[in-house]
């Protein structure tokens, strides 16, 4: 856990690690395997999944606000070539305005 949010700490200022929790239970297993613990900011289909998955049901946004999550988290974490699928989340959260969605 704390590993999680020393990663979510790198990009975003005051860290709610319960929010970083609830991220990571939400991913579940997922985490236990390494590509699936990584999001390939490269791969559309990848993006697309991020889209209709966890910021249409968890964060209940639309496509379009959605995308422009994304955008803005893929351009915070350029250059990581490894970008956590909690911290991913944790900034989509924060990019769209709906933190309060996972408290």
């Amino acid at each position: 856990m704390s590993d999680y949010v020393a990663d979510v700490k790198k990009y975003a200022s005051n860290v709610d690690e319960a929010v970083v929790d609830k991220i990571v239970k939400y991913c579940g297993i997922a985490l236990r395997n390494k590509d699936s613990s990584l999001v390939s900011a490269s791969d559309k289909a990848e993006l697309d999944r991020v889209r209709d998955g966890f910021a249409k049901k968890k964060l209940e946004l639309e496509p379009a606000a959605a995308e422009a999550g994304i955008e803005k988290v893929c351009a915070t974490l350029k250059g990581v070539n490894q970008k956590s699928r909690v911290t991913f989340y944790y900034l989509l959260a924060e990019a769209t305005g709906t933190m309060d969605k996972l408290r």
